[in-house]
Formats: C-alpha cells, structure tokens, sequence
C-alpha cells in the first residue's frame, strides 16, 4: 500500500482521500484552512454526503487517514501525490488554473525523490503538460517523477458509493512505472476485476469532459423532447422509458426537468466549448445543450407564470427544494436559484424550505423566508414549486398541504407527484412533458 497525499479536501479531495484510506493506503489530505483540518481530524465533515462521514470516522480511527495544514511535509512523505483542488470557471469559459499552478510550484519547491503526481482535478486537456513542466522548473535537484491523469467520476449524493464501487479508473499515464503505481494504488478494485483503463495522459483529460458533456447533452435531449410532449399530447415519461429499453441508449439520465446544474455539468460544458473553440472545432452539440439547458430554467418560471395568471407580483411562492439534485448540499447553478431569482425580480415573494440547505440559501438571497419544514413553507402561499426531488416531498400529504395554500396551485418540476392525486385534490398544476395545464 502506498503512502499518499491529497492536496485539497474539497468535494472531490476529501472523498478521494476517504476512499483511498479504506483501500489499505497511508493518506494525508491537505487544506490551507485551519479550522477545516480541525474539523475534519475531530471525525466531521464540512459538506452533506450520505456515507462520507462514516467513512472518514472510520479511517481516521484505523490511523490510515489524516488532515494537516503541513503541505511541505506532506508532499515529502508521499509516494503519491494526487492534485484535487478546485478549478473554477473563467469569465471566458475557461477553467481557472491558478490553484492547479500554485500546487504544482509547491510540489516542484518540496519535491525530495521520485514520486508520481497525480491530477483529480477536472482540467483541460493539456494541462498535464503545464503542471509537469512547472514542477520541473520548481524543482532544485532535479528529480524525477512521473505525472498521472486520473479523472473522478463521482456523482454528488452517491460519491462514496461512486470511489468504492466504480464502473471503470481512466489511468493517463505516459509509461508502465507509473501506471504500476497507480494499479497499486487502487489495488482492491483491480483485484475485483473492476475495469482499469490505461491511456494517453491528454485521452484521460478528454475523457472526463466527453462524459459530463454527453450526460448533460442526454438531459437537454429529454428535456427538449419533454417541451414538445407538451404540445403534442404525449407523455414524456412514457417515451422515455420506450427510449430507455433500447440497449443503444439505455435509460440513465433521460429524466426530464428543470435543467441540470451543479458544480460540474454546467462549468464542465462551457470548459469544453471552449476548448474546442480555441482548437478551431465547433461542438455544436455540446454548445446546444447549454442553450437548451438555459432555456429550460426560465421556462419553468414561465410555466409559474401561466398558473398565476401572469401576475407573481406580491404573490407568495413556496419553493419545495434548492440542492441541485437530493441527498447533496450543493446548490451551485441550481435551477432553483433561477426560480428564485426570477420571482424575486417580478415582486413575489418567496418562501424556502430544503431538507439540508438553509443559512447557505439565506446568505445569497436575504430577502428569502427559510423554515424547517414544507409545512410551514407552505403556508399562506399562493403557489408551491418543488424544484427538487428530495423523498420527503415524493409522498407530500396534498389535502394537509392544501389546507395551509391561500390558493391550491402546484409546479411539479421533476413530475414525482401523481397528476391523478393533484386533480382529485382540487389543485391547479403543471410539470415537464406529461400534460398541459390542468
């Protein structure tokens, strides 16, 4: 087993490192927050993953796994070094590399032996180049190390399962060393026959943002077909699952809804597009997925307007959910906060209520009422939008949630409620693809 450091314990470096440890390897994780390490040492974690906490408990007790502000020490005591820092997006549409370089520099100063460094981070392709070529200029001695692609596949609210159990390792490695090492390092999987798939460096760089792009393009596909289900009198769920049953297609990520969103799939398109652009390729997909996915949060809204009549001024809205997706706290580019934002921008007024999200959602919107609870939510309101498909809100009791409304209206954005249940209760509704208004 190996001795190893993560150089950021965000979403990506905290899960790896977890995952890592219970693997059997020797992991420290690194963070320039003090009050993060503590944390994190004390066996808590700073984000809402099903699973995570446990798992880092765990580790931690085993003393395979720990948290320092040390990176100088860290880096020399490692056999393997993986980068996961954040790499956010650029007025452009570029990733921003800066975290990536500075940690680079940083390695390149420290660096005592051979060691593989290792990138979790998503980054474009050719950044291994960069990274490498800093360490070397940084470096005093000489010394020779291999660097490592290794892109993460980890979906939010199911990332442990996702590093525990994974469908494949995309390896880029330039020679067998370091490949060896890295086999090494994921050991147990590669035991269990999991697929562990050796390429180029730049293939496993592109691999990672072909995979997002085609997933988010798959949304928008659906999302597309779900508009014109609307029109047409067809039943998007019903296409979906027909569509699903073929084995070319398969029936993942053909949910209809409000638009995607998250830390990846919307910063991770653009990253591409750009890419592209600056390779003088137009990937007009991927460039028509974000556009589809743009016009679909405001067309949610536009469906609220419709059942209000146009008119949300001085109308309270109860928005049932702000996470991306259930079982995460991640809001980022959310389809909630155009939701929000939209309503707020006509004058209406709006309440919140998400089952794990709270200070965060106040802090961005101050003008906002948050409650514990979809009851109190609810109350009062002239029109409930669940933006969200949290379980809590799949078995929603409509005649007590009615009784709360000043006006019995529902937007069902990700269709988890019964149209058959909303009609005999008396409300006035809409969703995505399944019906007109009713």
């Amino acid at each position: 087993m190996k001795k190893i450091t993560i150089i950021g314990t965000g979403y990506v470096g905290l899960v790896t490192g977890a995952g890592l440890s219970d693997f059997g390897n020797y992991v420290t994780c690194v963070d320039t927050i003090k009050s993060k390490i503590e944390l994190l040492n004390s066996g808590s974690i700073p984000i809402y993953e099903p699973g995570l906490k446990d798992l880092v408990k765990h580790n931690i007790s085993e003393q395979r796994l720990n948290f320092t502000t040390d990176i100088k020490k860290a880096i020399k005591n490692s056999e393997v070094i993986f980068i996961a820092v954040g790499t956010p997006e650029l007025q452009n549409g570029d990733a921003d590399l800066s975290f990536i370089e500075t940690v680079a520099e940083q390695i390149g100063e420290n660096i005592n032996g051979y060691k593989v460094i290792c990138t979790k981070s998503t980054v474009p392709v050719g950044t291994g180049n960069i990274i490498s070529k800093i360490i070397k200029s940084k470096s005093k001695n000489d010394i020779s190390f291999d660097y490592v692609s290794n892109p993460e596949f980890l979906r939010e609210g199911s990332a442990v399962k996702d590093f525990l159990w994974p469908d494949r390792v995309v390896i880029g490695a330039s020679n067998k060393k370091s490949f060896s090492v890295m086999k090494n390092v994921y050991r147990p999987l590669y035991i269990n026959e999991k697929p562990i798939i050796h390429t180029n460096i730049e293939t496993a760089e592109m691999i990672k943002y072909a995979a997002n792009s085609f997933l988010a393009l798959k949304i928008s596909y659906i999302n597309e077909i779900a508009n014109l289900c609307e029109e047409v009198g067809a039943d998007v769920h019903q296409v979906a699952n027909g569509m699903g049953k073929d084995g070319r297609i398969s029936s993942k990520f053909l949910h209809p809804g409000p638009g995607f969103g998250g830390s990846c799939f919307p910063k991770d398109t653009r990253a591409f597009a750009t890419l592209a652009s600056k390779n003088n390729i137009k990937l007009h997909t991927v460039e028509a997925s974000i556009k589809v996915n743009n016009q679909q949060k405001e067309r949610m809204f536009l469906k609220l307007k419709k059942l209000l009549n146009n008119n949300i001024s001085n109308k309270k809205i109860g928005i049932l959910g702000i996470a991306f997706k259930p079982n995460t706290d991640d809001f980022r580019e959310s389809s909630s906060i155009t939701m929000i934002d939209s309503i707020l921008n006509k004058n209406g007024i709006v309440n919140v209520y998400d089952p794990v999200i709270s200070s965060a959602v106040k802090k961005k919107f101050p003008k906002v009422n948050c409650f514990d609870s979809w009851e109190e939510c609810s109350k009062g309101t002239d029109a409930i939008v669940i933006m969200t498909e949290w379980n809590i809100f799949r078995g929603l009791d409509l005649k007590k949630l009615r009784s709360f409304m000043k006006t019995p209206i529902i937007l069902d954005t990700r269709n988890i409620i019964s149209t058959n249940k909303l009609y005999k209760n008396g409300f006035k509704y809409d969703n995505v693809g399944r019906n007109n208004i009713k």
